[in-house]
Order: structure tokens, then C-alpha cells, then sequence
């Protein structure tokens, strides 16, 4: 595993994600597709907050199950708390340093058809589980 450094674009958000970052989720719902981030996701374990904390803000719409993070100052998101796994973060890899996104497999998600999508993606994780 290795140490990612990240934060927001003012830098007051800085964080940590110890990960092997091989892949990441695109997902084009109406917030995601508009901040065009590139999610990884991670557990609580994984992902440390260094400073800014109190910095963030949070803004929830729709269902209000997803919680998103972003800088209160700058407005950068940073991470999330995804609906579909709510006890998970996702990591915006735009915000971590050194990452280049042409080199990992980056897998669409159909959140402007979420319950389609979150279904179909259930099952893939079961199928990958057998």
C-alpha cells in the first residue's frame, strides 16, 4: 500500500489515502459529471484527514443518503460518502498529487440511471465474489 497526499485547490483540506490505486469509478450524475471528479473508493481505515476539517462544508440533495465534502473556502470536493456505499469514502484523484489518470482503468457508473446502475453494479460485486 502506498501513501497518497491530497487536498483542495487552496490547500486548507489536506489528507492521506494509503491505497494501490489501479483503478477508479466516473460517474455521470448530475453533480459528479458537473465537478467532472474521478472516484476511488476507500474505507475508513484508508483515508485520513490531515487539517481543514472544519473547513469543509457539505452538500446533500436528492435522497439525501450521499454526503458530499468539499472545501468551504475554495469549493473543491475532495471526497465523499456515496449512496451506494455510505459507510465507504470515495476519494476525488483529482485532488491527490501525482496521479496520472491515463494510466489507471477508469469504469463508468450510470448515476443519471442510479437505481439501474446501483443494481448492476450489486450483482457484478457478487458475481466477483464467487
Amino acid at each position: 500500500m502506498h501513501k497518497q497526499s491530497g487536498s483542495c485547490h487552496c490547500g486548507r483540506v489536506t489528507f492521506e489515502l494509503q491505497a494501490d490505486i489501479r483503478e477508479a469509478m466516473e460517474c455521470n450524475c448530475s453533480i459528479c459529471h458537473r465537478e467532472g471528479a474521478i472516484w476511488f473508493g476507500a474505507d475508513d481505515a484508508s483515508l485520513r484527514i490531515l487539517s481543514g476539517e472544519s473547513d469543509l462544508s457539505l452538500y446533500q440533495f436528492g435522497t439525501m443518503a450521499a454526503k458530499h465534502y468539499f472545501c468551504g473556502v475554495c469549493g473543491v470536493s475532495t471526497f465523499s460518502r456515496p449512496r451506494i456505499a455510505p459507510n465507504w469514502w470515495v476519494v476525488n484523484l483529482r485532488c491527490i498529487d501525482g496521479i496520472d489518470l491515463s494510466e489507471l482503468k477508469i469504469y463508468p457508473f450510470d448515476g443519471r440511471n442510479w437505481e439501474s446502475a446501483a443494481l448492476q453494479y450489486a450483482q457484478s460485486r457478487k458475481h466477483k465474489a464467487k
